[in-house]
């Protein structure tokens, strides 16, 4: 994949996490989906969905399909949520010390080009609402990754599953000397769990 060579050690890192027991079931419906889709031969569309789409969705987002590339399996990763804000410059900021490449586009809710190679298309993230045109319409795994979402979402249209994935908001770090080191705890763990569900599609 040729991937930057601070992504690599970070993504060797990821890999050596030990996943939690009580997260293996909560990702195995990830994984059967994933895998269903793949055996069938038909397009694995992603939709991580989190109230502002500006932390833990992006995260999701841009992780899944890094790991995804990583295993070798296709798949379409996509953000949304049920409010418009930014990609948080907090998560931002931890995508790069992980060793992505990034281009901003704007300036109110701007456009991030992150690159995770300078081979492949970079992934484009943004806020937006779950049902951005730029997102599936239809086919697609609604992936619930912060409880006030999943909670107050109860039917996401054209979603033919519904996986709730979810992860601790690091917004509660913000503006605290933690900020960097958990805003990056939760990357981290985002990229070790995104790593494990591609090790275990067969293809």
């Amino acid at each position: 994949m040729n991937l930057y060579p601070i992504l690599q050690a970070t993504i060797e890192k990821a890999k050596s996490f030990e996943i939690p027991e009580d997260r293996i079931p909560i990702l195995q419906d990830f994984i059967a989906y994933i895998q269903k889709k793949t055996d069938a031969d038909q397009p694995v569309n992603l939709n991580f969905i989190c109230t502002h789409n500006s932390r833990r969705s992006q995260f999701s987002q841009i992780w899944a399909k890094t790991a995804s590339e990583f295993y070798g399996v296709d798949i379409n990763s996509f953000s949304g949520g049920v409010e418009v804000t930014a990609f948080n410059e907090r998560a931002v900021s931890s995508i790069k010390r992980a060793g992505f490449k990034v281009i901003q586009k704007g300036i109110e809710n701007p456009n991030y080009l992150v690159f995770y190679s300078d081979k492949a298309d970079p992934i484009n993230t943004f806020s937006k609402l779950y049902d951005d045109p730029v997102n599936a319409q239809k086919e697609f795994a609604a992936i619930m990754t912060c409880s006030h979402a999943d909670e107050n979402c109860p039917f996401i249209p054209g979603a033919e599953a519904r996986i709730p994935v979810r992860y601790e908001d690091p917004k509660a770090f913000d503006n605290t000397e933690q900020e960097a080191k958990k805003y990056d705890e939760r990357s981290m763990q985002i990229a070790s769990e995104m790593l494990y569900v591609f090790s275990k599609i067969s293809k």
